[in-house]
């Protein structure tokens, strides 16, 4: 599965700098992080709104905005995918009483 995220992050990554009127993630790119981190917002909301009413065909494809959205955000901070992947790892068998615990010290 982190393939197609990896691949997904790989052509995110390549739309920095492009043509705005040609691709939608290098017109998000152009509008700055503002809007990047207001669409990210809009998207984990609708997800939010797709739970609630229990539809689980759109919280598929909301949910899939977001990562979408979130990864532009993740490119446009120089973040790596293999960096959040990272994280989790580190994460992975921690309780998350005792992870948040752990970041709250630190």
């Amino acid at each position: 599965m982190s393939e197609v995220l990896d691949n997904l992050y790989k052509v995110i990554a390549g739309r920095k700098g492009a043509d705005p009127s040609e691709s939608y993630t290098a017109k998000l790119f152009s509008k700055g992080p503002e809007k990047i981190t207001q669409k990210v917002g809009e998207e984990a909301v609708e997800t939010v709104i797709a739970a609630l009413v229990k539809d689980k065909d759109a919280v598929v494809a909301e949910s899939a905005d977001l990562l979408y959205h979130l990864m532009v955000l993740w490119a446009d901070k120089g973040v790596e995918p293999n960096e959040v992947w990272a994280e989790l790892a580190k994460r992975e068998g921690i309780s998350g009483i005792a992870e948040k615990e752990s970041r709250s010290k630190g």
